[in-house]
């Protein structure tokens, strides 16, 4: 059976609540193991979606901040 696409979350809001109910689903131990692995195979997909979002904000802060990364601090 072929793999289905990444669906690509609308933002990264929307990828990290659905990462939040997916580990959610699978910590309450009431799906079936293939649904287990479903689920786990797309939570990396979301988990590497925002990794992903979050280096490029990262590298742009840098690029803003002319090449150095200070840390964030609340004002």
């Amino acid at each position: 059976m072929p793999k289905a696409p990444f669906k690509t979350p609308a933002s990264y809001e929307a990828a990290l609540q659905e990462l939040e109910e997916l580990t959610a689903l699978i910590e309450s131990g009431q799906l079936p193991l293939e649904q287990l692995l479903a689920g786990y195979e797309r939570g990396a997909e979301l988990l590497k979606f925002c990794r992903d979002k979050l280096q490029a904000v990262e590298s742009q802060i840098k690029v803003l901040d002319e090449g150095t990364l200070k840390p964030w601090t609340q004002e």
